[in-house]
């Protein structure tokens, strides 16, 4: 008999995977976004033409009501929640939108959910940028120490609901993954825009010399992670997903220059970093290979190439695609 699951976040990148790995595995999935479903070349789902996908396009600031009332229906085993006011640079401008969105809608739809004694579990896409930048490689249980409007919005609802978890016994998981990437990412993520301004010409403006270290994992294995929480994580646990291959951002785009074929130093070109930007995210995933029996399996520079070829064959689309994240209050 296959799960249901409702993902809300269907449209971002890590929500359209997820989308697409649980429908493979026979799931039956309700997608929501604020926005309508974009491109097809950023929905991997699309080439899957299941029957056993609907999207709705509702916004948690404005539609928990009607959420609220489609997941009621529907009856899922398990919510995933992807949704979030995204970006930390931007959150500097307007704090008051990323805290409405990320902590305020949140508490609100926790509360409602709360009440739906048939979800067997809420998985909770929280961020690793709630511990602040990391001086050594840290575990679950590293205290919170935010640097940035958007990681404090983002703190403040993984905190209300641990209450949630202590009080109501509500059966919420949290997830941290590191830098996600992958086939149809957004274009204004570090990977996806450097391989295509590299194919196109332009050159490619690079923060603070790209001396943050990330380590960057492929979306299908954080997919595959999260899809182990949600049937198989104790209630009120937290879990890593990242991998051992800690690479400053510097040393990543000069990774893509050689994959390609093409100079860094005639192609690139150092900028001032961006406010309040960490200096790096360093994940212990060790939790989730013991508890979920998960590990990821695709190196970064089999990632790389995948990706490569994913923005070649997609160039012409890709050209007319956004280059530029946009703010939506």
């Amino acid at each position: 008999m296959s799960k249901k699951t409702v993902v809300i976040g269907s449209n971002s990148f890590s929500g359209s995977n997820f989308v697409s790995f649980a429908l493979e595995k026979g799931e039956e999935v309700i997608g929501i976004s604020r926005s309508q479903e974009p491109n097809d070349v950023f929905l991997p789902y699309k080439k899957l033409k299941s029957s056993n996908f609907l999207f709705h396009q509702l916004d948690l600031n404005h539609d928990i009501d009607k959420i609220v009332e489609i997941i009621r229906a529907f009856r899922p085993d398990y919510v995933v929640n992807f949704a979030a006011q995204a970006m930390v640079a931007q959150s500097w401008k307007y704090p008051e939108h990323w805290f409405q969105t990320n902590t305020v809608a949140m508490i609100k739809l926790h509360d409602k959910l709360r009440r739906c004694d048939f979800l067997k579990k809420y998985v909770h896409i929280s961020t690793p940028e709630v511990y602040g930048s990391c001086s050594s490689v840290i575990r679950e249980n590293t205290s919170y120490n935010p640097s940035t409007p958007y990681a404090a919005s983002r703190a403040a609802a993984d905190m209300s609901l641990k209450t949630f978890f202590d009080m109501y016994e509500f059966p919420v998981v949290f997830t941290r993954a590191a830098n996600v990437y992958g086939a149809g990412q957004q274009l204004y993520r570090i990977i996806p825009r450097t391989i295509l301004y590299f194919l196109t010409g332009r050159k490619l403006q690079l923060h603070g010399g790209g001396k943050s270290v990330r380590s960057f994992i492929h979306i299908r294995d954080v997919a595959d992670a999260t899809l182990k929480a949600a049937r198989s994580a104790p209630g009120g646990e937290i879990f890593h997903f990242s991998t051992l291959n800690n690479i400053t951002v510097r040393s990543l785009v000069e990774m893509i220059a050689d994959a390609m074929n093409v100079s860094f130093e005639d192609n690139v070109e150092i900028v001032e970093d961006r406010p309040g930007k960490d200096s790096a995210y360093l994940l212990d995933a060790s939790k989730a290979k013991k508890v979920l029996g998960w590990k990821d399996k695709i190196s970064l520079e089999a990632g790389i190439k995948e990706t490569i070829s994913w923005v070649k064959d997609n160039l012409e689309t890709l050209k007319k695609q956004p280059l530029e994240y946009k703010h939506k209050a």
